[in-house]
């Protein structure tokens, strides 16, 4: 009886910190660590898509799904850094990486991923999945394989 007053406590006190913030624990990337609100300003000045951008075909880049830890992993695996790309999912919601490492795994939680409406990627993955991810990168559009993790 004590242990789970304990734990609704605990998880209590987790979420009441966590106020604004897109995860408990700090992104890997400094670049990354933000409130919710500047994720979800930063993603209205850069909608909409840019549906009539060059295609430039698939970037030679990864994307994992977990849907279970409600993120997306993403990982630039040219011989290149690049600057200032825009990752869009499902053609709705983006979030903005002012570099990719070449070789560097990026954690994108569905928390800082924004439509133009100030909403995060959905957590009921049962109505909305990723379907489809798009890097925005020197006026072209580029393609990202995705797979499912977890």
């Amino acid at each position: 009886m004590h242990f789970r007053k304990l734990n609704l406590i605990v998880a209590a006190a987790l979420m009441a910190g966590c106020a604004g913030r897109v995860s408990l624990i700090p992104n890997t990337d400094p670049n990354l660590r933000k409130s919710s609100t500047q994720f979800a300003a930063d993603a209205a000045a850069r909608h909409p898509f840019k549906a009539d951008a060059p295609k430039a075909g698939e970037a030679i880049a990864r994307a994992q799904v977990g849907y279970m830890l409600n993120r997306i992993d993403i990982e630039n695996l040219s011989s290149e850094d690049w600057q200032d790309v825009d990752v869009w999912v499902n053609q709705q919601y983006v979030v903005h990486l002012p570099k990719m490492e070449h070789g560097k795994l990026k954690i994108l939680p569905f928390q800082m991923i924004y439509d133009d409406k100030g909403n995060y990627f959905p957590l009921d993955n049962k109505k909305v999945l990723v379907n489809q991810i798009a890097l925005y990168r020197e006026g072209k559009l580029w393609d990202v394989p995705v797979k499912l993790g977890d």
